[in-house]
């Protein structure tokens, strides 16, 4: 590990959203976005301008995906807010970032409070379109802070780690199954093939919304994956492994996942991020 940030062109990161086989539309929805402070010279009569600092340092970099859910366009109208509130709230906090470094808890608190807004802004979308419209959405946020990274997630939509040859599943399956197995009524096995396997007990616009934040250390060599659950019902953790140890870059190892869960059936959306540092010197 080195204590340097990777450089804009030491990032490989790629994402990918497939309606699938069985689903007419995509309620899906994904961003990647690098944050800076940006100086944006208007004018000026400095006759080497060129040498102020027009881009400085990027301060962050952020992942997000969404699942949606309900009728008609209710769910795809709902992750399209949830990414596009919780964006425009991460980016006005941009006082973080300097922060983050120290152990204050300022950035968990901008994505509690990010999280909230955006829960906010669904309720506000569904009350507004009448007639007992229901929509609610996943969220699962990733955003990295030199030397720290940062996870917000609602829902089951999961972060996967991959380093030294070992993915992880971080996340936690915000699930009426996953709650059943905590609990212990149910053993592993049952919680998969449980019809309550994909309910949701918490999500952004639902009658819970429990968003939970996880800081970790960032580090050369971890890859990272974003999903909804339109892969993990089709392709297992061994094989999203098998997929990322044989990695050449972002963009394979998207399509190929991609590609593994509409061969396993693709009965849902699809979406994927894959992200790494790559050392070019």
């Amino acid at each position: 590990m080195t204590d340097r940030q990777p450089r804009d062109d030491e990032i490989d990161v790629y994402g990918i959203s497939d309606r699938g086989k069985v689903r007419s539309k995509n309620e899906d929805h994904f961003i990647l976005a690098s944050i800076h402070r940006r100086l944006n010279v208007i004018d000026t009569n400095l006759a080497e301008s060129e040498r102020l600092p027009i881009s400085d340092l990027r301060l962050a970099f952020l992942a997000m995906v969404a699942d949606g859910v309900g009728g008609a366009t209710g769910g795809e109208r709902a992750s399209a807010i949830a990414l596009e509130t919780a964006t425009q709230y991460v980016v006005s906090t941009l006082d973080c970032y300097d922060r983050a470094a120290a152990i204050d808890g300022s950035m968990s608190e901008a994505l509690q409070a990010a999280a909230l807004r955006s829960h906010e802004a669904v309720l506000e979308q569904a009350n507004s379109e009448g007639d007992g419209v229901r929509m609610a959405t996943t969220l699962t946020l990733w955003i990295s802070v030199w030397p720290w990274y940062y996870l917000l997630q609602v829902g089951d939509s999961r972060y996967y780690l991959y380093r030294e040859g070992k993915v992880t599943q971080v996340s936690r399956d915000q699930t009426i199954a996953q709650e059943l197995l905590d609990q212990g009524v149910f053993t592993r096995a049952v919680a998969e093939r449980s019809q309550f396997k994909n309910v949701l007990s918490s999500a952004l616009g639902g009658e819970s919304s429990l968003p939970v934040i996880t800081r970790l250390r960032a580090a050369w060599g971890n890859v990272h994956l974003l999903c909804t659950d339109g892969l993990t019902k089709h392709v297992t953790d061994e094989r999203i492994a098998e997929r990322l140890a044989a990695m050449t870059s972002a963009k394979q190892v998207c399509e190929q996942l991609l590609q593994d869960a509409l061969d396993g059936g693709g009965t849902d959306n699809i979406t994927i991020i894959v992200g790494r540092a790559v050392k070019r010197d």
